[in-house]
């Protein structure tokens, strides 16, 4: 990645003249990536920073919850016998009888815990879990968790994505990753295409910075290889944190929904079970998370979750699987497998439990392509797809954006005037009017790009406006003082 405050022409002691060159050339290209990656990094890097920052305390919260929950989360293996989830459930409700049965998680491997998971209105979407020696029934503990997460995992979740600071939080994260990618593309462009006089455009002097430099191109050269190593990590997270943020999120969903992107829906519906009202019908009756128009379900009967866990098993779901008794007398039991490890399983199924039955099946390999990079893509970005290699490379990848935050920083800082008789506390940024500059075909193809761009990525549109309006109006006072 380049220095912040690179510039195209050459600098007298003070710092980039206000004005760039009129002209039209290649070099106008050039000259406006410089002031767009100066002003990115100046004002965005701090969202980076914190991002950065907040991953990587995220990355290590499964052997954080081995630290804290360890008691609740292990057992010891007593032998090869797991008792019938009737028998742990049993116990569960015995300890905790308060709240609604919603749902069973069988455990990932012989040394876990089984997780019975009751709703209590006063959690709201959290759920109270109860761990369950799965061959003694022993109850090992209850924790409040969210979609399976602990206590401590959900805060430090909710640190990363909003810093507890709910839907307005939400845009800090949301800004970082829409201008994650723009920022590395950036930098890997200035600093592939940097001038002849510097460093021979080989694969050395891209990768490797020139240690036999001093001060500013020194750092330059820690920032930008750094940030050539970290290219693929950034693009990633960048991309997979688009996909489930708020505004560009939203955007996203209507790109899967044009190309048939989304999952396939599981039908939960029984066969036999009576049709829905006439105003609930549609293509989607009878879906999960829809309407039936049947009446509330009864009362889960623990020996069911033993008669949906066998057919399930029965129909090739191994691993470990998330059992969910049915919404209404109409629908079935899900059972759907949850291992996040790769290969992933993620096979669901519809159980008819009092017969015994599949019903209905959604099978991984039926995914979309664009469903399955999207569901691998947020896992990775989790560091649960590969396990301990998927946390160690987003630890590396936070760590090295940390690191070139704080040179790009140390660039602004080593740029500043030093001169006796015109001193100044920071670098002056790159020249401006780089854009009279551009050559006509990149004006008329690049304006509609970005105008795409705003609309795809909402909150970088926003702040790429707000950069131009702030610049237009820095000019103009300058014009005027100089007048």
């Amino acid at each position: 990645m380049s220095s912040v405050t690179e510039s195209t022409r050459p600098r007298d002691p003070s710092g980039a003249p206000d004005e760039a060159p009129s002209g039209r050339s290649r070099q106008g290209v050039r000259a406006l990536l410089v002031r767009l990656h100066f002003y990115a990094g100046v004002f965005v890097a701090p969202f980076l920073f914190v991002a950065a920052l907040t991953g990587l305390l995220y990355t290590f919260t499964p052997q954080l919850d081995q630290l804290l929950y360890g008691d609740q989360l292990r057992v010891e293996q007593t032998g090869e016998r797991v008792l019938p989830l009737s028998e742990q459930i049993a116990a569960a409700r015995a300890a905790h009888p308060e709240g609604t049965l919603t749902s069973v998680i069988t455990p990932s491997g012989p040394e876990d815990t089984t997780r019975v998971e009751l709703s209590l209105p006063e959690l709201g979407e959290k759920q109270r879990t109860v761990f369950v020696d799965p061959y003694t029934a022993e109850v090992k503990g209850e924790l409040t968790t969210w979609f399976g997460s602990t206590p401590a995992t959900t805060w430090l979740d909710d640190l990363h994505r909003n810093l507890h600071l709910g839907e307005f939080g939400r845009m800090y994260s949301e800004v970082a990753a829409s201008w994650l990618w723009v920022i590395a593309a950036g930098g890997l462009v200035l600093w592939i295409g940097r001038s002849r006089g510097q460093r021979a455009k080989s694969a050395r002097g891209v990768l490797l910075p020139d240690r036999s430099a001093r001060g500013v191109r020194r750092t330059r050269g820690f920032h930008a290889a750094t940030g050539v190593w970290l290219a693929l990590g950034l693009f990633f997270l960048s991309a997979t944190g688009l996909t489930w943020s708020h505004y560009a999120g939203e955007r996203f969903g209507q790109v899967l929904d044009a190309a048939r992107g989304h999952a396939p829906e599981l039908d939960t519906r029984l066969p036999d079970a009576p049709e829905p009202a006439a105003e609930d019908g549609g293509e989607h009756a009878g879906h999960a998370g829809h309407d039936t128009g049947a009446g509330e379900a009864p009362k889960a009967d623990p020996a069911d979750f033993d008669k949906a866990l066998e057919a399930a098993r029965k129909a090739g779901l191994g691993g470990t699987v998330t059992l969910t008794p049915p919404a209404d007398t109409a629908g079935g039991w899900v059972v759907a497998q949850s291992d996040n490890v790769w290969p992933v399983h993620y096979d669901s199924v519809t159980v008819d439990a009092a017969k015994g039955e599949v019903t209905s099946r959604v099978r991984w390999a039926d995914y979309p392509v664009l469903a399955k990079l999207t569901k691998l893509g947020v896992q990775g970005h989790m560091g649960v797809l590969f396990g301990i290699v998927n946390q160690i490379v987003l630890a590396l990848v936070a760590i090295g954006l940390i690191l070139v935050t704080f040179w790009g920083y140390r660039m602004w800082w080593q740029r500043r005037p030093t001169r006796e008789d015109r001193s100044g506390r920071l670098g002056k940024a790159p020249a401006r009017g780089a854009w009279r500059q551009l050559p006509l075909p990149v004006l008329i193809i690049g304006v509609p790009a970005v105008v795409a761009l705003g609309w795809a990525l909402p909150l970088l549109g926003v702040t790429l406006a707000v950069f131009l309006v702030a610049d237009v109006v820095v000019g103009l006072v300058r014009r005027a003082r100089t007048a």
